[in-house]
């Protein structure tokens, strides 16, 4: 009986769970405002790169002029930016004077690094992932970042 009541839980908590929980390239995505404030540093196999606060890689667009995005509709939804709607804090390795966002067409603020707004890959399905680096998509490159602003080639 027990455990047909854990079940029927179990069950009733699964349908009425968000995407972002059930669908790890959703939950990079649509985080909470607080892990997507922070800006962390980590290992990868191109060197130590931005992370956001959950684990999630981070990437520039070399279309992007400072201090504004050159990727909306089809191409935000490929690679989604990097929202913040609270305060940002950086993590470890971030040099917090290169912090910083812009404010997008919409009005959502992006966050930004030594002037590079940084966005998601949808394809990253699990933290620590990089797998769309040194990319030619939507008029650019997709690069990932150094704790010193510099992109990756």
């Amino acid at each position: 009986m027990r455990t047909i009541v854990v079940l029927a839980a179990l069950l009733v908590l699964l349908s009425t769970a968000s995407p972002a929980m059930t669908d790890p390239a959703g939950a990079a995505a649509a985080d909470s405002a607080q892990a997507r404030a922070t800006l962390t540093v980590r290992s990868s196999p191109y060197a130590r790169i931005l992370f956001d606060g959950r684990g999630y890689a981070l990437y520039a667009f070399s279309k992007d002029t400072r201090g504004r995005s050159a990727c909306s509709g089809a191409c935000a939804r490929a690679w989604p930016p990097y929202l913040a709607s609270g305060t940002l804090r950086a993590g470890k390795g971030i040099d917090a004077s290169l912090l910083s966002t812009i404010r997008r067409a919409d009005g959502t603020r992006q966050v930004t690094y030594a002037g590079r707004p940084l966005y998601y890959y949808v394809g990253d399905t699990k933290r620590g992932e990089v797998s769309c680096q040194n990319v030619f998509e939507y008029g650019g490159l997709w690069l990932v970042v150094r704790a010193s602003g510099r992109v990756v080639r």
